[in-house]
């Protein structure tokens, strides 16, 4: 068997993703079929490349060894196909390509998009969503995308490629949690970790640090609770049904049967990040695209009641010339 560039690029995915199951999806593939293929690959290059493990797949030593030839060549492949599809699309038109990790919050991507039209009516604008932050840094670094908006978990650095720009839209965003609105703590304006530490924690491998952030929080804490891996599109139905609880975004939005709490003394915490180009794109500026980021993030943030309440008691500058933040914080709503 000779080894091609599907072949690495299904290596990176299950590296990437952290399980065979995550990257399966990411690849449009059946788990079985990815699995068939990956121990073709382990047979062609004589050793394991994977340790299966409770909380997902872990490269070997040869594994990394692979990895840390494979990647640049998939890296380079996907920008030869990007450059080359660009070279036969080009127009006059300038086109700004940004990328975001879904848990960063949509609604906050929306109205970035909306702010990014307007600013910029004569560019084609388009977004790319991915789970993993380190894999959208890569696709800024070899040219797919021009930004992107990620989430980096506290106790859990990205690994941005060189010669990528960096700027801080939040310095220390809380995690809350998602629970039932008939788990016994829903009711609660707080949760403690130790209320949920018997409940199913669903965690997605495929999101860069999530899992590695929350072991070290409870680890921290004393606690062992049960781990279930599983995607986030999916989670929402899970916890609403009480069969999981997750950790979320405090732009998060409750809705019937879920509610979304704050963790009591902000125990998991993520730094949100523009990562860019120097030029984004032609006719396009950098600093104005974040700007448009930081627009949209704040107007989601004061309109989150559990969120704006949080940011009352820490003096957030994102409540700057909010002329409601004076004012006392009311209750918490309802589940």
């Amino acid at each position: 068997m000779e080894l091609e560039v599907r072949h690495l690029r299904a290596l990176c995915a299950i590296a990437d993703a952290g399980s065979v199951r995550a990257a399966a999806r990411r690849l449009s593939m059946t788990q079985p079929s990815l699995t068939t293929q990956l121990r073709r690959i382990e047979n062609a290059l004589g050793g394991r490349l994977f340790v299966r493990e409770r909380t997902g797949s872990r490269p070997t030593p040869l594994g990394r060894t692979v990895l840390s030839r494979a990647r640049p060549i998939v890296a380079e492949m996907a920008a030869l196909i990007t450059e080359a599809r660009e070279a036969v699309l080009r127009t006059d038109e300038a086109r700004l390509r940004v990328g975001s990790t879904g848990g960063t919050g949509s609604s906050t991507v929306v109205g970035w998009l909306r702010r990014l039209h307007a600013r910029y009516p004569g560019v084609d604008t388009t977004v790319h969503f991915e789970v993993s932050a380190n894999l959208l840094l890569r696709m800024v670094a070899a040219g797919q995308l021009d930004a992107a908006f990620v989430h980096e978990v506290a106790g859990c650095p990205l690994q941005p490629p060189p010669g990528l720009e960096q700027r801080v839209l939040v310095e220390r965003e809380p995690q809350f949690v998602a629970v039932s609105a008939s788990h016994p703590a829903a009711h609660r304006a707080e949760i403690d970790l130790a209320d949920v530490a018997q409940d199913s924690w669903m965690v997605d491998p495929a999101a860069d640090g999530e899992w590695d952030g929350l072991r070290r929080v409870f680890a921290a804490a004393g606690l062992n609770p049960k781990v279930v891996l599983g995607d986030y599109n999916t989670a929402g139905i899970l916890t609403a049904a009480g069969e999981v609880v997750m950790p979320c975004q405090p732009t998060s939005a409750s809705r019937p049967g879920l509610v979304v709490r704050p963790l009591a003394g902000d125990p998991l915490t993520v730094r949100l990040l523009l990562v860019s180009r120097p030029s984004p794109a032609p006719g396009t500026d950098a600093d104005e695209v974040f700007s448009a980021l930081r627009e949209a993030y704040t107007e989601i943030a004061r309109g989150c009641d559990a969120y704006r309440r949080w940011l009352l008691r820490h003096g957030s500058p994102l409540l700057a010339g909010d002329p409601g933040a004076e004012s006392p914080a009311g209750p918490p709503p309802a589940g």
